[in-house]
C-alpha cells in the first residue's frame, strides 16, 4: 500500500487540507442521515393506518370484505376452474370439521418461527406466551430529540404477565467521532433499554428453579438447596446488558449486545413492514434469493481469480470463509441506507448490520 511518508513537505501540507475537507464531508453526511430519520418519521405516520388495519384483522377486531380479500395469483399459481372448485370444496369441508377461527391465529408467533434470526431466540416455554402477541409497532423519537426508535410489543390479556405492552428502545448516534472522524459511516446504535415485565407468580419463564444436594463437611448430613437461576427465553430480549458509562464491556456482553442490535434493527426494518410476507414465507424466499444471487456473483469472481493464482491454497480459502461467517456483526448501521437509495425506491435497509 502506498503511503504519504515519502511525499515532499509542501505536498503533505496540501494532503492535510484535503483531510480537513473530508472531515467537513463527514459532518454533511451526518446531517444527511438526520434528515433521512425525519423522512422515516414522516412516512411512518402514513404507514401506520395500514398497520393498524392489519392488526385489527389479525386480532379479529375487523373482518375484511370480499373485495379486500381478493388476490390475483401469479401465473404459476393460477389453477384451472376444475381445480379451483375442488380446492374450494376441500376448504369448506375442513372449515366444517373445525371451529371457526377468529382473525389469524398465532400470526406473530408464526412470523417469529419462520425467521431464523428470531426462532433461534425462542424456547418451547415462550410459545404459549407469544400466542397472545397481537401487534408490533415502531415508534420514532420526536422531532428535535436524540435519534432513537422504540419497538412496542402489544399483548392481549393473558395469564403470564399483567403488561399490555412491552417496549425496547434503541438509541442511535449520527455524528463523526471527534477523535476518529474518518471512521464515520452512518448512524450507529449505541445502547438499548428494555422494560420491566410484571410476571404473574410462578409464570416467569426467564427464571428457573433448580435443586442441589449439599453435604455438610463436618456432620456429613445432606440437605437439598433450592436456587433460582436465569433461564433461556425470548423474553430476556427485554433485559439487555447495561452499557457502563466508560463504554467498556466484556466480550460476552459485547456479543450479546451486537446480536441484540441486529435483531432490533431487523424487526424494525423487515419484520414490521413486511409481516404478512414472513408469515407466508414469501419474504424468506426473497431474502434467500437475494443472498444467493449476491454471494453467487461474488464467489464466481473469487473462484475465477483463485484458478489463475499459482499460490492458491484451498485450505486457506476454507479457513478465511469460516472466519468471515463466525465473526460477530457490527453494531453500526453503516452505509446501508446509501446502498438502498441507489438500488430501490424503498427506505428499507438490508438484513445485516455490517457494511
Amino acid at each position: 500500500m502506498a503511503t504519504c511518508s515519502g511525499l515532499p513537505k509542501v505536498v503533505k501540507r496540501r494532503v492535510n487540507a484535503l483531510k480537513n475537507l473530508q472531515v467537513k464531508c463527514a459532518h454533511i453526511e451526518a446531517k444527511f442521515y438526520e434528515e433521512v430519520h425525519e423522512l422515516e418519521r414522516k412516512y411512518a405516520a402514513l404507514y401506520q393506518p395500514l398497520f393498524d388495519k392489519r392488526s385489527d384483522i389479525v386480532k379479529a377486531a375487523y373482518e375484511p370484505t370480499d373485495e379486500e380479500c381478493e388476490w390475483k395469483a401469479d401465473e404459476e399459481e393460477e389453477l384451472t376452474e376444475e381445480m379451483k372448485e375442488k380446492a374450494k370444496l376441500e376448504e369448506e369441508k375442513k372449515d366444517e370439521e373445525k371451529e371457526d377461527p377468529k382473525g389469524i391465529p398465532e400470526f406473530w408467533l408464526t412470523v417469529f418461527k419462520n425467521v431464523d434470526l428470531l426462532s433461534d431466540m425462542l424456547q418451547e416455554h415462550d410459545e404459549p406466551i407469544l400466542k397472545h402477541l397481537q401487534d408490533i409497532k415502531v415508534k420514532f423519537s420526536d422531532p428535535g430529540q436524540p435519534m432513537s426508535f422504540t419497538l412496542e410489543f402489544h399483548f392481549e390479556p393473558n395469564d403470564f404477565f399483567t403488561n399490555t405492552v412491552l417496549t425496547k428502545t434503541y438509541k442511535m448516534r449520527s455524528e463523526p467521532d471527534e477523535n476518529d472522524p474518518f471512521s464515520f459511516d452512518g448512524p450507529e446504535i449505541i445502547c438499548c433499554t428494555g422494560c420491566t415485565i410484571d410476571w404473574t407468580k410462578g409464570k416467569n419463564v426467564t427464571l428457573k428453579t433448580i435443586k442441589k444436594k449439599q453435604k455438610h463437611k463436618g456432620r456429613g448430613t445432606v440437605r437439598t438447596v433450592t436456587k433460582t437461576v436465569p433461564n433461556d427465553s425470548f423474553f430476556n430480549f427485554f433485559t439487555p446488558p447495561e452499557v457502563p458509562e466508560n463504554g467498556e464491556l466484556d466480550e460476552d456482553s459485547e456479543a450479546v449486545l451486537a446480536a441484540d442490535f441486529e435483531i432490533g434493527h431487523f424487526i424494525r426494518e423487515r419484520i414490521v413492514p413486511r409481516a404478512v410476507l414472513y408469515f407466508t414465507g414469501e419474504a424468506i424466499e426473497d431474502d434467500d434469493d437475494d443472498v444467493s444471487n449476491k454471494h453467487g456473483h461474488n464467489e464466481g469472481e473469487e473462484e475465477a481469480d483463485e484458478e489463475n493464482d499459482p499460490d492458491y491454497d484451498p485450505k486457506v480459502r476454507s479457513q478465511t470463509h469460516t472466519d468471515a461467517h463466525t465473526s460477530p456483526p457490527f453494531v453500526k448501521i453503516s452505509g446501508v441506507l446509501r446502498e438502498t437509495l441507489l438500488s430501490s425506491s424503498q427506505l428499507c435497509w438490508p438484513t445485516t448490520l455490517s457494511p
